[in-house]
Formats: C-alpha cells, sequence, structure tokens
C-alpha cells in the first residue's frame, strides 16, 4: 500500500507534540486507547516543555492548540494552553493506536500470551489478531481531525506516540516501507512540519526539554532546562516493532 496524499490543512505549520510520561510508561504497559493520567514525572515535562514551545514561535493571536480527549494529553496540553492564552480543542479522533487484546498488558505479558503477535511486532511485520485498528485507520482520522481546524499559522496537535507517527508518516507521504526511516517520539517530545508548495517537510524531530543535573547550572536560580535531543534508546512501539528497553511500550505504535 503507498502512502495517501494528504489533505489540503487549514494550517502551513503543525507542532506535534506527545503527551507527558504516565506510570504505564514507566513501568512498559501498553496503553493504547486506556486512560492513565500522567505521574508527577510527566506533570514536569509538561511545564518544563511548554514555555521551550511558545519561545519556538507560538503566539496566542495565530496559534491553535488541539489534543487529543485522552487524559494523558488533555494534561499535557492544558499547560501550554494556560501557557499561551488559548482554549484547548479536544478531538478523539488523535486518541492513540487501539491496540486490541494488547491494551494493559506489558511487553512480557504479551511476549507470553501472544508469542506470534509479538514475533511478528519485533520483526516489523503486521500484527494479525490483535484487534483494534490497523495503521492506515489511524492515520486517516487524525489528518480528519486537523482538516476540521480553523484556519491559522500554526497548530500544536497533542497526541500519542503511534498516532504522532502515523499522522508524520502521512503528511510527508511516506509508505509502509519507509516506517522505520525516524525514531518515535519520546515522552513530551515534539516534531515541526511545514508545508512548502504542495508538500509537508520536517524541520524537527523528537525534540525533548532535560532538567539540568544538578550542579550544572551553578550561578543561576532555580533548575534552568534546555532543549535536546530525546535518547535514541527511547523506545519502539507495537507498530515499528524494533526493540527497545523495558519503559515506554507505546513510543513505538
Amino acid at each position: 500500500m503507498t502512502a495517501a496524499v494528504p489533505p489540503d490543512l487549514p494550517v502551513p505549520r503543525l507542532v506535534v507534540w506527545r503527551h507527558g510520561r504516565t506510570e504505564w510508561n514507566a513501568t512498559g504497559r501498553f496503553q493504547g486507547q486506556l486512560d492513565p493520567p500522567l505521574d508527577a514525572e510527566g506533570h514536569a515535562q509538561a511545564a518544563r516543555t511548554a514555555p521551550h514551545l511558545v519561545a519556538g514561535g507560538l503566539d496566542p493571536d495565530t496559534t491553535v492548540v488541539v489534543s487529543s480527549d485522552l487524559v494523558r494529553a488533555a494534561e499535557t496540553a492544558a499547560v501550554l494552553t494556560a501557557l499561551l492564552g488559548v482554549p484547548l480543542r479536544l478531538d478523539e479522533r488523535l486518541r492513540e493506536h487501539h491496540l486490541g487484546a494488547w491494551e494493559g498488558l506489558t511487553r512480557d505479558e504479551v511476549s507470553a500470551r501472544h508469542p506470534e503477535q509479538y514475533a511478528a511486532w519485533l520483526a516489523g511485520r503486521p500484527v494479525e489478531g490483535r484487534g483494534g485498528e490497523d495503521a492506515p485507520a489511524v492515520a486517516a482520522r487524525a489528518l480528519a481531525a486537523l482538516s476540521d481546524l480553523p484556519p491559522a499559522e500554526v497548530a500544536v496537535v497533542v497526541t500519542h506516540g503511534g498516532t504522532g507517527g502515523r499522522l508524520m508518516e502521512a503528511l510527508l507521504e511516506l509508505g509502509p516501507q519507509h516506517r522505520r526511516v525516524f525514531g518515535p517520539l519520546a515522552n513530551c517530545g515534539w516534531s515541526e512540519l511545514v508545508r512548502q508548495g504542495t508538500r509537508w517537510r520536517l524541520m524537527r524531530h523528537n525534540c525533548a526539554v532535560a532538567a539540568l543535573p544538578a550542579g550544572a547550572n551553578q550561578g543561576v536560580e532555580g533548575p534552568v532546562p534546555r532543549s535536546v535531543p530525546a535518547p535514541v534508546d527511547a523506545g519502539a512501539t507495537p507498530e515499528e516493532g524494533s526493540p527497545a528497553p523495558t519503559e515506554d511500550a507505546d513510543v513505538a505504535l
């Protein structure tokens, strides 16, 4: 299957921002469309990342913020909308990839209960018999959500590892053979895409804000976060299939 040509969206610049960490991310449990909230670190990630997004050129008069209605995404997005003073749009079409029988299970549990499915995931093959959604359906609903946005100069799209990946692949017109061209978004990582002519271009990918280690900010009051690329081993998700640490099972959806 070739990638579908993306629609002519009413926004020429997109910031695709993944939600902050949840306890399930930290313990390697697949979330899918189940709805755990941010943990303490997830709230901290959102708090230190939102000002960097604003500093990257978000103007309240020209920015729209739209989020998945799952609580971990909505909580992340609310930090940014409070800072910008703009309304938050919630859209269920930006929810995470529905994972069927895998939702709520850890990697080890999936491996034990569904070994053939797990092997297909690790090999990068389609996962048969799991239930839930396939990748083209996820991309189609996410694109439909963006097509319904009001005209704006930039949209911040607060979503999930799997949905964010499928959305960017669709915008960049990447077919399934290119699924591993770029890595997945880390918790609270973001990517930026800009429309140039009739095509979309990836300008930044998987940026994150990390607090400096203790003592690294001597002479400056308070912690000084910095924008850095997310770790290369940030993880893999069920639709990309590469091995990853036990943390953050959803990141490669």
